[in-house]
């Protein structure tokens, strides 16, 4: 028979950035100036989704109504234009995140025709429905934010809204999307000057401090505290 401690677990620690704080009275605000013109083109001209689980239940059905949903996209007027200035979804604005936070700040401040795309064109506004889905979802967006925009001016930042739960459903209801993660504006987004200019003056750049630590030069030398303290007897194996 042989005894033995086991470590019962271990701690690490985890360094987070916290999403910048927007009264619910903005968020409202915010909310309605965002959807005013996206939401009632797809309220009135786009089929309401309900997820990928009840789209294959009715594999059959959909088939059968493709004839009608083609006329109906016929008929339909032209987008707005600020949709095409507009991402929707948790992957194609983490990546394109990650390509702008690798760019050079020679780069990200070119103003050629080529790099001005959409691809290029950084997001002025990113909301995040926060109250719908766990923080594993939305908690490295502030980091990804600041990386992405620290050489840019304060009042060029990006800038990050978290939505409440009410707001998330609402956000998901007009959309006609059955969860929405996030969505993102481009800057010099058509249309969105009155929105940008609210969130400008109620929601301030996400803190970007700890970047600034980073660069710099000084040297600091090693602090190593020492503590004499008391340990436990090793506890004896015992075989049988």
């Amino acid at each position: 028979m042989v005894l033995s401690t086991q470590p019962t677990g271990r701690k690490r620690l985890i360094h987070h950035l916290d999403t910048p704080d927007v009264s619910f009275d903005d968020q409202d605000a915010i909310l309605e100036i965002l959807l005013s013109p996206i939401g009632q083109h797809r309220r009135h001209h786009t089929k309401p989704s309900k997820g990928k689980r009840s789209g294959k239940t009715r594999a059959d059905s959909a088939a059968d109504a493709s004839v009608a949903n083609e006329t109906h996209v016929q008929t339909a007027p032209q987008k707005p234009e600020l949709s095409a200035h507009v991402d929707v979804g948790f992957n194609s604005i983490t990546r394109k995140l990650e390509e702008t936070s690798k760019e050079t700040p020679k780069a990200r401040g070119d103003t050629s025709a080529q790099a001005t795309g959409d691809a290029k064109r950084p997001y002025s506004m990113i909301f995040v429905a926060r109250g719908n889905q766990s923080s594993a979802f939305n908690c490295h967006f502030p980091r990804m934010v600041g990386a992405a925009t620290r050489a840019s001016p304060s009042e060029e930042r990006t800038r990050l809204v978290g939505f409440s739960k009410p707001c998330s459903e609402r956000l998901s209801a007009v959309l006609g999307v059955a969860r929405v993660s996030s969505v993102a504006v481009m800057r010099d987004a058509p249309g969105a000057e009155a929105l940008w200019a609210f969130v400008q003056k109620t929601v301030s750049p996400v803190d970007t401090s700890w970047l600034e630590e980073s660069k710099a030069s000084a040297y600091r030398p090693t602090q190593i505290g020492s503590t004499e303290t008391i340990v436990g007897a090793k506890k004896a194996k015992i075989t049988a």
